[in-house]
């Protein structure tokens, strides 16, 4: 049993990768979030390679709120595009699908990718 946030997030995090994976035609997109950022990631597992990566760090956002989360993930979408990529599988790595982690998904969604 868990005591601890912490402890609780890494608990639901195994038993959403034991049920997902992802491949090279539909990669996992994997969400981390901090208290300064948030982070995305399409993996590849059959390889074990990061196809592509975004952050707020890298759109230059000093705030990390809703907007920012929706534009990292319109960010990743238009990546994805680029590469040649459709459709993802949603890993919320833990984290309640709500709030930031919603945003981003929304965001992600409305630049193209299909979950």
């Amino acid at each position: 049993m868990a005591f601890n946030k912490y402890k609780r997030r890494l608990r639901i995090k195994r038993g959403i990768r034991n049920k997902i994976s992802g491949t090279p035609e539909k990669p996992r997109l994997s969400v981390f979030k901090s208290n300064k950022g948030i982070y995305a990631q399409l993996i590849d597992d059959t390889n074990g390679h990061t196809l592509l990566a975004t952050s707020s760090r890298e759109l230059g956002s000093t705030k990390n709120n809703l907007e920012t989360s929706k534009s990292v993930g319109a960010k990743l979408a238009e990546k994805a595009k680029a590469g040649g990529i459709e459709q993802v599988v949603f890993d919320r790595n833990g984290y309640v699908y709500h709030g930031k982690v919603k945003a981003l998904a929304e965001g992600a969604r409305e630049g193209g990718l299909k979950f």
